[in-house]
């Protein structure tokens, strides 16, 4: 089949026998199908603001923000709109293209939607692409977060649907999968991803990339974490996971995900330069600018120049690529 044309009927041994391919023959294919589809080699640059920190009801194992436990983070109301719009501001001068607000919500409250719209519209207005990610979402809501010009809506995976039950059992994974079948049916793209490192085996990281080619359409964009851990949390004190395997699961999703930007997320913080480099080289073509992602710190910006600078990856806007 052609680099360029998606496949909706990948089998999870097929996922399995890409994974485990050796590390240098992975690479080059996931080169083969970057080069296909985004031949330009440019770097989407996305910017993280927490629009309402603290205080939420789920007891997702990784999350500083769950109310579940005791990490020392103090729960914030939503922030006021003007402070957004000087956020999005920044965030254009920084170079980012895409604004995304994320609100530590168990879901959406009909109550915060029309504040939530308003900064989408504000944001909008700025001229940047928009996402969110408000937790669950309820009957017409994802119509109106579309209605006040959304783009993206992020609602992540986490991991494979047998790992699922160590990291939350406040929501089920069709809970998940119901939201994002509710944004997709508002028109929506779709930002879906997980989280590496959690204690999960490779398996695990397999089953997780084989749910996300499930979707129909793929996701427009799929973001690669890496676990950051949180003091508190129950999952601070999982294994540390090699940036190689971050790099072999990136290369992965380019091969499965052709059309789809595929964003080196969280931990970049606690990689070097030639880390971060290999999951570039490995097809990641997104990454998180800024200061901060939700609770956590990301490079900054002088290290993201230096990492574009050396790297020779120009970060530009581009349009929007469909599945």
């Amino acid at each position: 089949m052609p680099f360029d044309m998606p496949r909706h009927d990948w089998s999870r041994d097929e996922i399995k026998a890409l994974y485990e391919l050796p590390l240098d023959t992975l690479i080059g294919r996931a080169l083969a199908v970057k080069q296909a589809n985004w031949a330009d080699g440019k770097i989407q640059k996305s910017q993280l603001l927490s629009i309402k920190t603290g205080g939420c009801a789920e007891n997702c194992g990784y999350c500083s923000q769950s109310a579940h436990f005791d990490t020392g983070l103090e729960a914030s109301k939503l922030m006021p709109l003007d402070e957004v719009v000087e956020a999005a501001r920044e965030a254009k001068a920084g170079g980012a293209d895409r604004f995304c607000m994320g609100a530590a919500w168990r879901e959406l409250k009909d109550r915060d939607l029309p504040k939530v719209a308003d900064m989408i519209r504000a944001v909008k207005a700025e001229g940047m692409e928009t996402c969110v990610t408000l937790g669950m979402l309820g009957e017409g809501q994802a119509e109106k977060l579309a209605e006040a010009g959304l783009d993206y809506y992020n609602h992540n995976l986490d991991t494979s649907r047998e790992y699922y039950d160590k990291v939350v059992t406040t929501r089920t994974y069709e809970d998940r999968i119901d939201t994002l079948g509710k944004a997709r049916e508002a028109g929506l793209n779709l930002c879906v991803g997980g989280i590496l490192g959690m204690g999960e085996s490779r398996e695990d990281r397999i089953g997780l990339i084989h749910e996300l080619a499930q979707l129909t359409p793929h996701p427009e964009s799929v973001p690669i974490n890496m676990l950051v851990p949180i003091d508190g949390t129950p999952l601070g004190d999982s294994p540390e996971i090699s940036v190689t395997e971050m790099a072999r699961a990136i290369a992965v999703c380019r091969v499965v995900f052709p059309k789809s930007w595929v964003r080196l997320s969280a931990g970049r913080e606690g990689m070097t330069e030639g880390e971060q480099a290999l999951c570039l080289l490995a097809g990641a073509n997104s990454i998180f600018v800024g200061a901060r992602l939700l609770t956590t710190d990301n490079p900054g910006e002088d290290r993201d120049a230096s990492l574009l600078k050396n790297t020779g990856f120009e970060a530009v806007a581009r349009d929007v690529m469909q599945v």
